[in-house]
């Protein structure tokens, strides 16, 4: 997985590095390293992160609730 494709896909998720990091309970150093291109994405996270940004990219966000409040 390039560094685009890991940050594209944190985009889709809507996930920061730091929620990343917390997800996995590692170090957000190593989550900045992948996304600079500083450190090798493993393949079982790489595909582990395409599902989740396939899945919101299919999905899409709903739309009827914006500008909703509370009753």
């Amino acid at each position: 997985m390039t560094p685009e494709r890991f940050s594209e896909c944190l985009l889709h998720i809507r996930w920061t590095p730091i929620n990343l990091a917390s997800a996995l309970q590692c170090d957000l150093s190593w989550v900045e390293a992948m996304e600079a291109g500083n450190a090798e994405v493993p393949d079982g996270l790489a595909a582990w992160l395409e599902t989740l940004a396939q899945c919101h990219e299919a999905a899409g966000v709903p739309t009827t609730y914006r500008g909703r409040g509370h009753d």
